[in-house]
């Protein structure tokens, strides 16, 4: 084996191959050519992968990693689309100087983004750099900033808001979950911009949304409110659990189908001014002249003004005799129609009417639906001649109608009228032990010319309350003998309760000057119990009303769906049939609706139904399997995406109608 001048013993006993010299010239350095061949990446590698030769002599380098790229002949050379991202610096990166800066752009440069200054000094000139993987978004958002140093984006997946190209969703189904993104912390719930050079020095809030960041609701879930009716095991739940209780929902029924009743065949005036479909709310046919000194009548009507039912009380035979008659009259609304309380029949308007076909005083009040008066709650027969058959009276109740009258007394003598009438027929229930003060400002017009000091008559006010008391708890609604009265109620309820009736009592004589504040600063105590129980009362209603807060909802969720499918113009359509895209609509429903079990009997699932509805209300992502009828299709779809089709459609067809 020839050998060279100038290699060692140890390399002349390495397998090298030496150029055949040329014709005319010396023969080629072997050292130079066996020291640059370790810098030269094999080409095996790059073709197959690896080299069979790498450990039978092959002189050239197969660890990549290690590979040196060739030196460029120029340092002004322009950048290549294969190389790799870099960060300016005055370090040697690779072998390499970094290049100078200068003001021209490369050709390879036209993909970059736009770059605008945001202050009025003028920016410098972008920078050359090569695009990584990552292609140019014509459509991202030009970025803005000051006159800042040089940076060069690394394309790290950093998610940027811009609050300028969000787009608002008025619909209710126009929802879109947001998605959480790797630079949030979990344990807060305000993003934190990503650390740029050039926005550390300008509010960050410019490019992302921050403080209005919040966590979708999620719809489909309920949280029970309070109070809670414990000890309930799952079998012993039933549907109306989740509705409102079966007792409350008849009562407004029943106030409801009241109110809009109407009487057949009615002898009634088809109006009487612009009230009208008068229904009569009293069937007794026996005048009662002992509370007016006139026969009265009760009516529902309709205002033709604002629809409203009200309640007309009708004075028979009353006559304007002279002026002060008129001025009575027009008083009534004057003076008690500001009066609103809670234990108050609010008065409205009081005027003379000839549609009877004689002079009639009517008085306008607002109408309690299925309401009834003391008199029918406590009294079975009212008469003078039965003996009623009461129900039982406790001390709680009567305290209860005690503090509710006072608390009416309140009001109206604060605002300088009298009730001058508490009488059980002439105080109604509108509610469970809800009671309310009728038939005011009546004798303030029938017997305005017997007008008596202010002072006397709210003194008066307090004899009846007292007398009122008496009454119910005795359970006898004409006592004969007071004293005899007073014994019986005395040996029935505590000191506390007869020491405020008998003071009450005690104001029909002229010499009392009690007021009604100082009535309500003695029964202090009950007066934060009725309080006390109205809070609860309103908690169980509120109970009551979230039960029934999603159903809107759902019911315009329904009414989409049946909008939707089986439309008689889309049973030919492609986009319907099993290989279309709204197929799944048709199936949803199926699955909906229409589930049987293993033997083919239908499942009547109440709590599945609202749970489907729900959960596409919201949109969530839970996949669900929607079934063909001949069981030959099957399809997994999520809920947001049975959604999305819902409101695809629903646009087509709404665009279809105008």
């Amino acid at each position: 084996m020839a050998t060279v001048a100038g290699i060692g013993a140890e390399d002349a006993r390495r397998p090298i191959s030496v150029p055949r010299p040329k014709p005319r010239g010396e023969p080629l350095p072997v050292v130079q050519k066996v020291q640059d061949s370790k810098d030269v990446a094999c080409k095996n590698v790059g073709i197959y992968g690896y080299c069979r030769y790498a450990d039978k002599g092959c002189l050239f380098n197969h660890d990549i990693t290690k590979v040196t790229p060739p030196r460029p002949e120029s340092s002004k050379l322009g950048l290549n689309v294969e190389s790799p991202s870099f960060t300016p610096s005055s370090l040697v990166v690779n072998g390499n100087h970094p290049p100078p800066k200068t003001t021209r752009l490369s050709p390879k440069a036209v993909n970059a983004a736009i770059f605008k200054p945001k202050g009025s000094t003028p920016a410098p000139t972008a920078p050359i750099f090569t695009p990584s993987a990552k292609p140019y978004n014509p459509s991202a958002p030009d970025w803005v900033a000051p006159d800042v140093q040089e940076y060069v984006p690394s394309y790290n997946n950093l998610s940027i808001v811009d609050n300028s190209h969000e787009t608002s969703h008025d619909s209710p189904f126009d929802f879109i979950p947001q998605t959480s993104t790797p630079n949030l912390p979990s344990t807060s719930h305000t993003p934190q911009p990503p650390n740029i050079p050039y926005v550390q020095e300008t509010n960050s809030m410019t490019y992302y949304q921050g403080n209005n960041f919040s966590q979708p609701l999620q719809h489909h879930l309920y949280a029970a409110l309070g109070p809670h009716r414990e000890g309930l095991r799952p079998n012993q739940r039933t549907a109306r659990d989740l509705f409102i209780p079966e007792d409350l929902r008849q009562t407004l029924q029943r106030r409801s189908e009241t109110t809009l009743s109407i009487f057949q065949n009615s002898t009634l005036p088809p109006s009487i001014a612009h009230f009208h479909s008068l229904v009569p709310l009293v069937h007794n046919t026996q005048k009662n002249v002992a509370m007016f000194g006139l026969s009265s009548w009760a009516y529902k009507a309709v205002s033709s003004q604002n629809g409203k039912t009200y309640c007309l009380r009708r004075l028979q035979g009353y006559h304007l005799a002279n002026e002060a008659d008129e001025t009575a009259v027009r008083n009534v609304q004057l003076n008690w129609k500001p009066i609103r309380s809670g234990n108050i029949v609010t008065v409205h308007l009081a005027f003379t009417n000839s549609s009877f076909g004689d002079s009639s005083l009517i008085f306008v009040t607002d109408y309690h639906p299925v309401s009834e008066t003391l008199a029918q709650r406590h009294f079975a027969h009212p008469s003078r001649f039965a003996r009623p058959l009461g129900l039982h009276i406790t001390e709680d109740l009567l305290w209860s109608y005690m503090v509710q009258i006072a608390n009416a007394l309140k009001t109206i003598h604060s605002h300088g009228q009298a009730a001058r009438l508490i009488d059980p027929s002439k105080v109604i229930l509108t509610g469970e032990n809800r009671i309310r003060l009728n038939a005011c400002a009546i004798l303030d017009v029938v017997q305005h010319d017997k007008a008596e000091p202010l002072h006397t008559l709210q003194r008066l006010d307090l004899y009846q309350l007292g007398r009122l008391i008496l009454v119910i708890a005795t359970n006898n609604l004409y006592k004969t003998d007071p004293a005899k009265a007073i014994d019986t109620f005395n040996r029935s309820f505590t000191p506390n309760l007869r020491e405020r009736v008998s003071w009450l009592l005690d104001h029909k004589s002229s010499e009392k000057t009690g007021t009604i504040d100082v009535f309500l600063s003695s029964i202090a105590v009950r007066v934060t119990a009725a309080f006390d129980a109205s809070l609860n009362l309103n908690d169980q209603l509120n109970t009551d009303l979230a039960r029934e807060l999603e159903n809107s909802r759902l019911v315009r969720l329904l009414t989409k769906l049946n909008f939707l499918n089986e439309r008689p113009e889309y049973e030919h359509d492609r986009q319907w049939n099993e290989q279309g895209s709204r197929y799944i609509l048709q199936l949803f429903r199926d699955y909906v609706f229409h589930q049987v079990n293993s033997q083919g009997k239908p499942v009547l699932d109440l709590a599945h139904v609202l749970s489907c509805l729900n959960k596409l209300d919201a949109g969530i992502e839970e996949k669900i399997t929607l079934t063909a009828r001949d069981e030959n299709t099957l399809i997994i779809v999520s809920y947001r995406e049975v959604r999305s089709t819902i409101e695809m459609v629903w646009g087509e067809l709404m665009r279809k109608s105008m």
